[in-house]
């Protein structure tokens, strides 16, 4: 699976598929944007700099490498699901996957750099499992949900360090998400 880090694979990809598929031309630079507006990014300079600060491994090194971790998040409903993640998260739905029609689902779901896999499989996580996530302007976030006419109304909560806030809510399936902000000071 392709991160923000095979953004211009991505384009090279999206470009080609375009035009093979629907006849559309899009110049190198148009991909690039609609790229960078996939992983939430204002646009492609924002999000080259965020390449660009990536770490990488040294060439001919032979010390392992690590992506970030996707958390596997056990689902029972699609519905109930996307109520949750897409509608109440404010979560794209990037793809989703059945091995055939009837099939349990398999997706991604992301936000400005969240990235969650939702299961239907058994076997693919815990139900009551919790994702932890560090994630800046939680104030805003908070407000955000809280403004919105899901039955959940989390408060704000000390996080680990003696200035850090969060908070925690529930999804459908009894899954915990651990939103906090370092050092927030409101």
């Amino acid at each position: 699976m392709r991160t923000y880090l095979q953004a211009k694979a991505m384009a090279r990809s999206l470009r080609t598929g375009l035009e093979k598929r629907l006849s559309v031309a899009v110049s190198h630079s148009e991909a690039l944007e609609l790229v960078a507006g996939q992983f939430e990014f204002d646009d492609w300079n924002a999000l080259s700099a965020r390449i660009e600060a990536a770490p990488r491994p040294q060439p001919g090194s032979s010390q392992p490498a690590f992506e970030p971790a996707i958390p596997i998040i056990r689902i029972f409903s699609v519905e109930k699901a996307y109520d949750f993640y897409r509608d109440y998260l404010g979560m794209n739905v990037d793809w989703e996957h059945r091995y055939e029609p009837g099939l349990p689902l398999y997706a991604q779901v992301s936000r400005a750099g969240l990235v969650l896999h939702l299961s239907e499989h058994h076997g693919d996580a815990t139900p009551g499992s919790t994702v932890f996530i560090w994630m800046k302007n939680l104030l805003a976030f908070h407000a955000e949900l809280r403004s919105k006419t899901y039955p959940l109304r989390p408060g704000i909560d000390q996080g680990p360090g003696k200035t850090d806030k969060g908070f925690e809510i529930p999804d459908p399936f009894g899954n915990r998400l651990r939103f906090h902000e370092r050092g927030s000071t409101s």
